[in-house]
This record gives C-alpha cells, sequence and structure tokens, in this order.
C-alpha cells in the first residue's frame, strides 16, 4: 500500500483538487447546489476560508486557509465528498459502486499542494480562474459561472478582462 505524505500545517493554506471518478461525467455542475451545500455545511461544522475555487464538470479547484491551530483539512475533504454523495444518492441518480461496494463516484483521494508564500499563492489563484478555459470549457474567464473570479472583480482584484479573450485568437498561435 502507499504511503501518502501530507503536509498538515495549523492554519496553513493549500490548494486542492478532487476529481470524479468518472473523468466524462457533468455531475459537479449538474448538482452545483448539492456541492455547495456540502461545502457551506462542511464550512459551518469545520471552519476554513475558501481563498479561490473553481468548479469543473468532472472536477474541482480549491484553496483552503485553515483556522488557528487546526491543521485537519482531511476531516473537511471527506466531509464534503460525503455529505455531496448522500445528496446526489437522493436524487436517484444511479451511481457505480466499487468491488467493496463503496460508491465509486469520487477519485478515492485529493492532490493538495501546500501555498509557501504570496507568489504561490498568486500562482494558484491564476491557475484556479483559468483552468475553465485551460479545459476548453469558455474563451474568457468571466463567462465561467462556477468560479471565485466574480468575487476578485466585484472586490477589485482582478479586472473583469482578466485572463484575455481567446475568441480573438486564430487558432495558429505562432505557426507558419
Amino acid at each position: 500500500m502507499v504511503r501518502y505524505r501530507r503536509n498538515f500545517l495549523p492554519s496553513g493554506t493549500f490548494f486542492f483538487t478532487a476529481a470524479l471518478a468518472d473523468r466524462t461525467s457533468s455531475m459537479l455542475i449538474d448538482q452545483i447546489l448539492a456541492l455547495r451545500t456540502a461545502m457551506s455545511r462542511t464550512k459551518r461544522d469545520h471552519p476554513f476560508t475558501i481563498d479561490a475555487a473553481v468548479i469543473l464538470p468532472d472536477h474541482l479547484h480549491l484553496m483552503m486557509t485553515l483556522p488557528q491551530d487546526d491543521a485537519n483539512f482531511s476531516a473537511r475533504w471527506y466531509l464534503i465528498k460525503r455529505r455531496f454523495t448522500a445528496a446526489v444518492r437522493k436524487t436517484g441518480i444511479r451511481m457505480p459502486r466499487r468491488r467493496n461496494g463503496e460508491i465509486a463516484l469520487w477519485q478515492r483521494r485529493y492532490w493538495e499542494h501546500t501555498i509557501r508564500d504570496e507568489t504561490d499563492f498568486e500562482r494558484h489563484v491564476d491557475y484556479i480562474h483559468f483552468n475553465p478555459v485551460k479545459h476548453g470549457l469558455v474563451k474568457r474567464v468571466r463567462d465561467w459561472p462556477h468560479s471565485s473570479f466574480h468575487r476578485y472583480v466585484r472586490l477589485g482584484v482582478l479586472p473583469q478582462d482578466w485572463g484575455g479573450d481567446l475568441r480573438e485568437l486564430d487558432g495558429k498561435f505562432g505557426e507558419r
């Protein structure tokens, strides 16, 4: 069995990627209200700050800061995944199961990165906000509704046209 090393840093800021087991699924945006409810209930029970987030059809990226003297992001992810899965189950949507009988909605693990400094923080916020464009879901960052980008614009941190407009590109990208 692989032993995962996690950096449990009290009051740390972390970048996460959590993905559905079926990477062709659109369950996260199809059931966006259930996901928001799972996150808000988890935040209520185990406080944390969402510094930046984007929800894509089959995965999400989230930057989370934990409270003083708290390093338990694992419990929060367990609850978010469990609560979302339970909400989806209640809708009657059939979900595959693993050999051991557990529901196979999520990949079992998640990617975690400890944010080291302000530059690392900014790079990961930019990555999160640009991700829908990277995956070809939209041509402009502002066109993706499930992103903290809109909060950053409202707060005056980023301009509305941040990330440019890929509609203006002709697709040649410097080739002759």
